[in-house]
């Protein structure tokens, strides 16, 4: 396992000291979406060029810790030239790797196993997990993008 959460951490730290897609979007066509975690300070503007049903382009700025800012990358590489509901899928699989499910003796909860191949390098940011105070960085892209994609006009 040691080698796996390696190659993990190079992944993450590839990401964030080479971000992918960052930048801006000229607005129009680009639509824009902010997120702030106040707990820890990471910033994230996410542009968002949608022609029809398929998101076009993607572009991020901001800053923040590595967690934060990886995944922000990452998301980008993940979902960029996809259609919407491809887009909106990848956030639903994401957003539920990075749930932290309680089990009890009194309950019979079994969650839906995450495909962690469908997840590519995203399955990166597993970890992430073990550490519940730095969920909400590597939501916050995520929470972003969703924000931009339900104020789409």
């Amino acid at each position: 396992m040691s080698n796996l959460e390696d190659l993990y951490r190079e992944i993450i730290l590839d990401h964030y000291r080479n971000p992918r897609n960052r930048g801006e979007l000229a607005t129009p066509p680009a639509h824009k979406a902010e997120g702030f975690n106040p707990l820890c300070g990471d910033e994230i503007t996410v542009y968002l060029h949608v022609e029809g049903d398929s998101l076009v382009d993607i572009k991020i700025a901001g800053h923040g810790c590595s967690i934060s800012q990886s995944s922000a990358s990452l998301m980008t590489a993940a979902v960029k030239g996809k259609p919407l509901e491809a887009v909106r899928g990848t956030i639903d699989t994401f957003k539920q790797l990075m749930t932290v499910h309680e089990t009890s003796l009194d309950a019979e909860f079994d969650p839906e196993p995450v495909n962690l191949r469908a997840l590519g390098e995203l399955a990166a940011l597993q970890g992430v997990v073990k550490f519940p105070v730095r969920i909400k960085c590597a939501t916050l892209a995520w929470n972003t993008l969703t924000q931009g994609l339900n104020d789409l006009p």
